[in-house]
């Protein structure tokens, strides 16, 4: 549970981070100064969108890995403890 919460810490102070390289935000300072801040919105939306999808990815298939296993750890506890 402590792990789950600081994962989710370290998720929303990333949210402020403004992540980009140098020739997308030199084009986000051309629009900025154009008077077009959304795109900039969007991108670093994008941005942080791209970074926490392996991270989440791995998190569901550690979660399914470890309830399948705990399931067949169980099942072959009950099937012992029938067998006696």
């Amino acid at each position: 549970m402590r792990l789950i919460l600081v994962l989710l810490f370290i998720g929303s102070t990333a949210m402020n981070a403004l992540a980009q390289c140098a020739m997308c935000r030199t084009t986000l300072e051309n629009n900025i100064s154009q008077g077009n801040p959304g795109i900039a919105a969007g991108l670093n939306f994008g941005i942080l969108y791209l970074l926490f999808t392996p991270y989440l990815a791995i998190i569901l298939i550690a979660f399914f890995w470890f309830r399948t296993s705990r399931k067949n750890a169980l099942a072959k506890l009950d099937g012992n403890a029938l067998a006696r």
